[in-house]
């Protein structure tokens, strides 16, 4: 079945969906092949180590992140990108309040029933 977004996202119209743990996102665009999604996080919110079978892209729109993937930790800044392959443990700690743009392929169906929220929901202390 063919599932796809509007063509236009307006974000200003939109409710941030809370995930618990101080993490909200938004979906920006999505079909069968790709999803696209802005991802807000508070000081300390976790995302807690998970991997998918996605190709998954991640551009730091602001704030700052410590990531790891597969056992290596890379400090992520405004302006950044990360790369991660399909099935790689990856984590994410949100060091200073911020906002990521996921970009998943394929779609990332488990978002879109209301599921993958089991990796947010903690913070450190």
């Amino acid at each position: 079945m063919k599932r796809f977004s509007d063509k236009y996202i307006i974000t200003k119209d939109m409710e941030w969906e809370e995930l618990g743990g101080g993490v909200s996102r938004k979906f920006l665009g999505y079909d069968n092949q790709i999803m696209m999604v802005r991802v807000k996080f508070e000081k300390g919110a976790l995302g807690s180590p998970h991997q998918h079978f996605h190709t998954q892209a991640t551009f730091c729109v602001s704030g700052k992140f410590e990531f790891e993937i597969d056992g290596v930790k890379q400090i992520v800044e405004a302006g950044d990108g990360v790369y991660i392959e399909p099935n790689l443990m990856h984590s994410a700690v949100c060091l200073e309040e911020g906002e990521l743009i996921d970009t998943f392929s394929p779609v990332r169906e488990d978002f879109l029933s209301g599921g993958a929220v089991s990796y947010f929901g903690d913070k450190e202390a």
